[in-house]
């Protein structure tokens, strides 16, 4: 018996720690809370779970909520801009099994989604990106389900509000992030510019560990600046490296110096340009980044 409640959360891992990630933005948060919710499942009398896909994601939705407020704490004391844990794509090496792809998890929804309450981000990634049912919903934040709808509608106003342009589709994003990658690796400030969008961001996550912009950093002159000047700087502490891949369902650049990686920095695109460049340098958000 308990090898098949065992089969149970195994099927329905990937989803209980894409919710987790979802409502943390911190991969090694949401693997603590998927590994309390194992804990958690084998006290439970099974007997009385009709639908176990429910249950569990109670039951992490918990986990994370506790993680998240105290993570909110921590946050309020964090050296610069805070960003996500970067999350690569799914593969054979990844180390990592989630169910989630599209908008949901790009860098950009995540920084949104840090702007709403805790139980907001929870009802709103629950419903909106994991289709449960209000009812559902209202037992893993312990509300009534007419107050769930109206975090629901909450949530959704909020999120619709600061939602930037959409992103364009892989095959778009890949073939300019191509042309940003190439402008960048030469020094090509002029290229740089030719491919960022006029109201183009960059931020950087140091996490006050490793030297990162403080603040974040707009216009297309001042981006393909940092950008190339980053990459000059980084070129003199070793041997560099660079490699494409997917992050966080956006094209990326895996920096490393000597065999270490130093950077991973994702590209929106929106359209034919890039509209934000997301660099984390924050060592403890690269560890499972290989070269």
């Amino acid at each position: 018996m308990i090898a098949e409640h065992d089969d149970e959360f195994v099927a329905h891992r990937a989803l209980l720690f894409s919710i987790a990630y979802e409502i943390l933005g911190s991969v090694a948060d949401a693997e603590d809370a998927v590994s309390e919710c194992w804990i958690r499942w084998h006290d439970v009398d099974h007997e009385n779970v009709d639908n176990p896909r429910a249950y569990l994601a109670r039951i992490v939705t918990r986990q994370a909520l506790n993680a998240a407020r105290s993570a909110g704490r921590r946050r309020e004391e964090y050296v610069g801009p805070w960003l996500p844990e970067p999350l690569e794509a799914r593969g054979a090496d990844a180390g990592l099994d989630h169910v989630l792809t599209g908008e949901a998890v790009t860098t950009a929804m995540l920084l949104v989604l840090e702007s709403l309450t805790p139980t907001e981000r929870a009802v709103f990634v629950l419903r909106e990106v994991f289709d449960f049912d209000y009812s559902e919903i209202a037992a893993a934040v312990d509300k009534t389900e007419p107050a769930v709808r109206q975090v629901a509608h909450r949530a959704r106003n909020h999120v619709r509000a600061r939602r930037s342009a959409a992103v364009a589709e892989p095959t778009q994003a890949q073939s300019v992030a191509e042309r940003f990658m190439a402008s960048a690796m030469t020094g090509d400030v002029q290229g740089l510019m030719d491919v960022l969008s006029p109201g183009v961001v960059f931020i950087g996550d140091g996490g006050g560990v490793v030297s990162a912009a403080r603040r974040p950093i707009e216009g297309v002159d001042h981006v393909a600046r940092i950008v190339t000047g980053l990459l000059a700087k980084v070129a003199q502490l070793g041997e560099l490296e660079m490699r494409a891949t997917v992050v966080n369902a956006m094209p990326a650049i895996i920096v490393s110096i000597d065999s270490v990686v130093d950077t991973v920095t994702c590209i929106q695109v929106s359209g034919e340009h890039v509209t934000a460049v997301y660099s984390i340098r924050n060592p403890e958000k690269l560890t499972r980044f290989r070269v």
